[in-house]
């Protein structure tokens, strides 16, 4: 079994009620839940953390390390500009999935570069919600152990 850690960053705490037109009503709570089964269904375990500290998110990527085959990130607007998680994700012998829930492309200018990217094996965005399966599907896929 493929053990896989998702990483959501600054505000996804307030999924639900942080700009539903954007991101939805779906709570963080609801959307681990719902991501944690989908995986078991792909016969892999998913672990998840959420944090608004870059610091954190680094101490995550860090530990990952030898413990978890692949890592989902959502780094919300770290994304943009921070090069000390870009360091911490090419630091790590992990695949690494960025994902964003709106289509960071088509939004405000700022939010078109992503400093993570280069470093990632994949980006998705836009897919709302769907996305993070999206994400275990691809990340299995690379492993060798999606079911498919």
């Amino acid at each position: 079994m493929k053990r896989l850690l998702l990483i959501n960053g600054p505000n996804l705490n307030r999924l639900g009620l942080r700009e539903p037109h954007i991101y939805g009503s779906v709570t963080l709570t609801e959307l681990e839940n719902d991501v944690i089964q989908f995986a078991k269904e792909q016969s892999a375990e998913l672990n998840c953390t959420q944090s608004n500290y870059e610091g954190a998110i680094i101490d995550a990527i860090h530990g990952a390390d030898g413990v978890y085959e692949g890592i989902i990130i959502n780094p919300g607007a770290f994304t943009h500009y921070s090069y000390a998680i870009r360091d911490a994700i090419a630091g790590v012998n992990l695949p690494v999935i960025e994902i964003h829930i709106s289509n960071i492309h088509t939004r405000e200018e700022f939010r078109h570069t992503s400093v993570l990217a280069p470093v990632t094996i994949g980006q998705i965005v836009g897919f709302g919600l769907f996305g993070y399966k999206l994400a275990i599907l691809a990340l299995l896929d690379k492993l060798g152990g999606n079911k498919e």
